[in-house]
């Protein structure tokens, strides 16, 4: 079959997809976006974590064909998704066009936000997101097989929640799994993202 769908602000159509293939498998073989990574595929690990229409996945538990005509971020175009949220003032508490009292966006908020294509489709040559800013600054990676799901699924908590406790980072990041750094550089480098975003506003 054929599935036409937007990878990164682009449209992409990928022919001769199986039925049973994943879409982790489309964006890693097919669409040559490897920062998605193939651990487990048993949506365990939170490796193949992206974005589907706003909302984060473990792409090796979602079937090709489940994305047709939606809309798909992974960590190569987290960066301009992230700039298109900060210039239309969504994401973080008081940016999501409810006032502070409301507490993160509504999923259909999150399905009209589409990362805009940059330079380059893997994401190089661009300035990186204060999330990802954030995980060199503070040392929280070292293999990095991890990093670009625990990139994403931050990504989505920050815009959610633009001052997480300790308690909400760990479980946002509790689908995630790390076997390098402990977490604790992780969980740090949440909390300096957190900070950062509070800074700007």
């Amino acid at each position: 079959m054929r599935v036409n769908f937007t990878v990164n602000g682009r449209q992409q159509e990928a022919d001769d997809v199986w039925e049973g293939e994943s879409l982790l498998y489309v964006l890693r073989e097919r669409l040559g976006l490897p920062g998605s990574k193939n651990a487990c595929e048993q949506g365990e690990c939170g490796s193949c974590t992206v974005r589907l229409d706003g909302v984060p996945v473990c792409s090796c538990l979602v079937a090709a064909g489940q994305v047709e005509g939606r809309d798909v971020v992974t960590v190569e175009g987290l960066a301009d998704f992230a700039k298109q949220r900060e210039e239309h003032g969504h994401g973080g508490a008081c940016g999501t066009g409810g006032g502070c009292g409301t507490k993160g966006v509504t999923t259909d908020e999150a399905k009209r936000w589409a990362a805009k294509p940059g330079d380059s489709q893997t994401g190089e040559g661009i300035e990186l997101s204060n999330i990802q800013q954030a995980f060199i600054d503070a040392g929280a990676v070292q293999c990095g097989f991890c990093t670009p799901g625990l990139l994403v699924q931050a990504d989505a908590l920050l815009e959610e929640n633009s001052d997480p406790s300790d308690q909400d980072i760990r479980e946002a990041l509790s689908g995630n799994l790390c076997r390098c750094t402990g977490y604790e550089k992780i969980l740090d480098a949440v909390r300096l993202a957190a900070a950062r975003q509070s800074e700007a506003v």
